[in-house]
C-alpha cells in the first residue's frame, strides 16, 4: 500500500499547547495524514493555563517571548502584526515591550490560538487534513489489537477509529470535595470561582506560582492596588474586607525565586544527555542511570568555564550537600526579606542582561533530568523527589516582577503572611465548612488553626493509574503501573518495614517503588502489563506521567515530547522524514 496516499488517521485528545506542538512536529513528516482533534472546551490552542479555565486578566506568564519554543511566528512579531486589532484590555505598549517581557496569560492564549489556526491553514495548503471538534469530550479509548486501530468514544456515545491516538488532555484538577464542602477549594482554577469578598483570613496551601495566582485574584475582590506618590505599590482593603488576610502555608516557609535575565538559547547545545551517554552510564551502574552522574554532567561541569570559583566550591558535593548549602542560605533569612534581596538581584540581572548562572543551570538540570528519569533506581528517584526537587521547585518558578510588587504590597499592608509547616502538616476538612490546619512550627510547637476558607495551591497533583479517565485502557490492561526497581534489596526491605506501601516485590524477589501514573517509553507510548509498548497510543497528558517525568511542565516540555512522539510515529509508519532528535 502507498502510505503517501493512504492518509493515516491520527486522533488527538485535547487542543492546548501540547497539541499545538504535536501538530507542528507532525507537519514536518513527509507523509499523508488526516488529523482529528477533540477539545472538550470551545477554546483551541490556549489550553487551561492561558484561557479563562486557568487565568483572569490579572494573571501573567512566567516566560517571555524569547523563551518560547518556536512556532510559526514569534510572540513579539505577532503583537506587532496585531497592533490595533486586539481588545483594549490586551493593549501592549509596543514602544516599551520587548521579547524579554512577560505578557498577560489570556493575551498569550490568543497568540497560541492564532498559531494553531495558522498551522492548520498551512497543513491544509499542503494536502494534510486537520479537523477540529470543539466541545467534544472524549470519555474512553480502546486499543483494538489485531485490527491495529484505536477506538475513541465521545461523551455523546459516538465512536471513531484511528490508526494512532495522542492524548494531550493537559491539566486535571480534582474538584469533588468542592461540591460537598463549603469554603474548600481543591485548586484555584478556574479563577472565576475565587471571585469572593471575604472578611476573614484565608488559608493558602503552598507558595508556588499557583498560590500567587490565587492571591492575585482574591486580593482584587477584597481591595485594590494603587501607586503612592513615590511610585510604590500599596494595597487598600475594601469596605467589608477589614479582616481579610492571606496566609500561605509552605513546607519550608520560603517564597519562590524571581525572574532574572535568561540566556539565549535557554538550553546549551550539549544540555541533553545523548543516548550513548545514558547507555554507557547504565552499563557501568547495574542498568541504572546514576543521579550523581547526571548532577555532575549536567550541572556541576557547566561551571568549570563560566564560574570556576563556584565550581571549586561545589565540585566535591553530592546532591544532598549542594541542596543543604543552597537551602541554608535561604532558610536563615526572613522570607520577605530574602524575597526583597532576590528582587533586587533579579532587577540587576535584567538591567545588565546578565544571567544568575547557578539558577539557570538548575533549571536546565531539571529539564534535562526529565526524560531519562525513568532509568533511575528507586533510591535515586527518592533522592530526586525528596532532596533535589524541593530546591528546584523554588528556584525555577521565575516569579514575574509585577507579581512580586503585589506580594510586597499585601505583606506591607499586613494582609499576607507565610509560615513554615514542615513535611507532616495535615489539612482537616470540617463538616460545617472550612478546614483546620495542623502543623508543628520550627520550634516543635503544635498548632491547629481553623480557617473558614481554604485554597489548595500545591499545583497539579500527580494522579494515579486508577485516575486515568479512559476505563477501556484499564479494563483491557493496555496500561501498567509506573515502577522503578531498587538497586539495593536491603534498602527496599527497610522502607517496606517502615510502612512504605509504595514498595512492592515480584515473584522473582525484585523490589520496586510504585511512582505516580502509568509506564511510558522514551517516545511516550503507553506500555501494557507485559512490558510491551503500544505503537498506536501515546500519552502526553501531564497528570498521568509524573512518575517517569518529574518536571513535566512548560512549553519546553511540549516541544521536546511532541518531537519524540512525531519521530516514533514516523518510524512506525516508515515515513520519509527529516532528521529529528536522537535522544528521545
Amino acid at each position: 500500500m502507498d502510505r503517501q496516499k493512504s492518509g493515516k488517521k491520527i486522533g488527538i485528545v485535547g487542543a492546548g499547547p501540547s497539541c499545538l506542538y504535536v501538530l507542528k512536529n507532525l507537519l514536518t513528516l513527509e507523509m499523508a495524514i488526516e488529523v482529528e482533534i477533540f477539545e472538550k472546551t470551545g477554546t483551541i490552542g490556549a489550553g487551561m493555563p492561558y484561557s479563562p479555565e486557568g487565568a483572569n486578566a490579572e494573571h501573567i506568564t512566567n516566560v517571555s517571548a524569547n523563551e518560547i519554543p518556536p512556532l510559526v511566528i514569534s510572540a513579539d512579531d505577532w503583537l506587532t502584526e496585531m497592533a490595533g486589532k486586539l481588545p483594549e484590555r490586551f493593549a501592549v505598549d509596543k514602544e516599551n515591550f520587548t521579547r524579554y517581557h512577560v505578557m498577560p496569560r489570556l493575551l498569550f492564549g490568543k497568540y497560541l490560538t492564532h498559531q494553531f489556526e495558522t498551522l492548520r491553514k498551512r497543513a491544509e495548503a499542503t494536502g494534510k487534513v486537520i479537523q477540529v471538534h470543539r466541545n467534544a469530550c472524549v470519555t474512553d479509548l480502546h486499543d483494538l489489537g489485531e485490527q491495529q486501530k484505536v477506538m475513541l468514544t465521545l461523551e455523546s456515545g459516538k465512536t471513531r477509529e484511528f490508526d494512532m491516538v495522542i492524548v494531550c488532555s493537559g491539566h486535571r484538577w480534582p474538584h469533588e470535595e468542592e461540591d460537598a464542602r463549603k469554603g474548600f477549594f481543591s485548586s484555584p482554577y478556574p479563577p472565576a470561582k475565587l471571585a469572593l469578598q471575604l472578611n476573614h483570613p484565608v488559608a493558602i496551601k503552598g507558595s508556588s506560582l499557583t498560590a500567587i495566582d490565587a492571591i492575585r485574584t482574591l486580593a482584587r475582590h477584597n481591595g485594590h492596588f494603587e501607586h503612592t506618590d513615590d511610585g510604590k505599590l500599596r494595597f487598600v482593603p475594601a469596605r467589608g474586607s477589614e479582616q481579610f488576610k492571606l496566609v500561605m502555608h509552605s513546607r519550608n516557609g520560603l517564597l519562590p525565586a524571581i525572574r532574572f535575565h535568561l540566556r539565549e538559547p535557554r538550553l546549551s547545545p550539549d544540555s541533553l544527555l545523548s543516548a550513548e551517554e545514558i547507555e554507557q552510564n547504565r552499563r557501568e551502574n547495574g542498568g541504572f542511570l546514576s543521579l550523581d552522574f547526571v548532577f555532575d554532567r549536567n550541572f556541576k561541569q557547566g561551571f568549570q568555564k563560566s564560574d570556576p570559583a563556584f565550581y571549586k566550591r561545589i565540585k566535591n558535593m553530592n546532591v544532598e550537600a549542594f541542596v543543604e548549602l543552597m537551602m541554608s542560605m535561604r532558610e536563615n533569612k526572613e522570607p520577605f526579606e530574602l524575597f526583597r534581596q532576590e528582587y533586587q538581584e533579579a532587577e540587576k540581572s535584567i538591567e545588565q542582561r546578565k544571567s544568575i548562572f547557578w539558577k539557570e543551570m538548575l533549571a536546565e538540570l531539571s529539564f534535562t533530568m526529565n526524560y531519562p528519569a525513568k532509568y533511575l533506581s528507586a533510591e535515586d528517584m527518592l533522592r530526586l523527589k525528596n532532596v533535589l526537587m524541593p530546591l528546584i521547585s523554588i528556584v525555577i518558578a521565575f516569579v514575574p516582577q509585577s507579581s512580586c510588587d503585589e506580594l510586597f504590597a499585601l505583606h506591607d499592608a499586613g494582609r499576607l503572611d507565610i509560615i513554615s509547616v514542615g513535611d507532616k502538616s495535615k489539612v482537616e476538612r470540617l463538616k460545617e465548612g472550612g478546614i483546620r490546619y495542623h502543623y508543628a512550627d520550627e520550634q516543635g510547637k503544635k498548632h491547629a488553626i481553623r480557617f473558614d476558607t481554604f485554597v489548595d495551591c500545591a499545583g497539579q497533583p500527580h494522579l494515579s493509574i486508577e485516575d486515568l479517565p479512559f476505563p477501556g485502557l484499564l479494563t483491557r490492561r493496555s496500561v501498567s503501573q509506573a515502577v522503578l526497581r531498587f538497586k539495593s534489596l536491603e534498602e527496599a526491605k527497610k522502607l517496606q518495614q517502615e510502612g512504605n506501601d509504595l514498595v512492592v516485590s515480584n515473584d522473582h524477589g525484585d523490589y520496586f517503588l510504585k511512582v505516580s501514573g502509568i509506564t511510558i517509553t522514551d517516545h511516550f507510548q503507553i506500555v501494557n502489563e507485559f512490558g510491551i509498548p503500544n505503537e498506536r497510543i501515546y500519552m502526553m497528558a501531564v497528570p498521568y506521567i509524573g512518575g517517569y517525568n518529574p518536571d513535566y511542565s512548560g512549553l519546553d516540555f511540549c516541544e521536546e515530547a511532541s518531537r519524540c512522539i512525531a519521530e516514533k510515529i514516523a518510524d512506525v509508519l516508515d515515513a520519509k522524514h527529516p532528521p529529528m532528535h536522537a535522544d528521545c
